[in-house]
């Protein structure tokens, strides 16, 4: 008897919180910060997997560093296909910025490359794209930290909404990004 309210419950919760994630995702409107000086931003961007660590670095000195959620299968290699949930491994930029996306801001890495498309083809697979160093889901922001108890991305990277805009004002457009298994500083 118990288990037949609540599973009803808990059907309807897991429902109203996809319907306020779709909603914010459409209506919510973010007004990003203007980038630093020249001379203060980041000029390249390494992530460690295995660490769950992503580093801004000015020339050797690291900037910033941030603690990151990915994608559920990031610690099953390199992004192969689309869908397979890997965060890819591997030398890209960060190519655009989207103050408007379904997470709280996003700077796009140029997932796939030359080498990931190539692999792609070969196993007559569509390689994916539009992965995102990015913040919590519009509306969640209230999550905080809490996001990294979970990898919860489509094989992005992800962090808190505070840091989002901090690493949105640090990193231009053009920045490269390394993406590794493991690294250590």
């Amino acid at each position: 008897m118990r288990l037949r309210v609540l599973v009803p419950i808990a059907l309807l919760l897991a429902a109203g919180g996809f319907a306020y994630t779709k909603v914010m995702a459409r209506v919510a409107t973010v007004t990003p910060p203007d980038l630093v000086a020249k001379a203060q931003q980041a000029d390249r961007i390494v992530v460690s997997k295995t660490d769950k660590m992503m580093y801004l670095f000015r020339g050797d000195t690291i900037l910033k560093s941030y603690r990151i959620s990915m994608g559920s299968h990031w610690d099953q290699g390199h992004k192969e296909r689309e869908g397979d949930e890997r965060t890819p491994e591997g030398s890209y930029l960060i190519d655009w910025r989207n103050p408007k996306s379904s997470a709280y801001l996003s700077l796009h890495i140029s997932y796939p490359n030359a080498d990931d498309t190539e692999r792609a083809r070969q196993s007559n697979v569509s390689p994916g794209g539009n992965v995102m160093i990015h913040g919590l889901p519009n509306g969640w922001g209230a999550l905080g930290t809490l996001h990294r108890l979970l990898d919860w991305t489509d094989g992005c990277v992800g962090v808190t909404n505070e840091e989002m805009r901090e690493i949105w004002s640090l990193t231009p457009n053009g920045t490269p990004i390394a993406i590794h298994a493991r690294w250590e500083p």
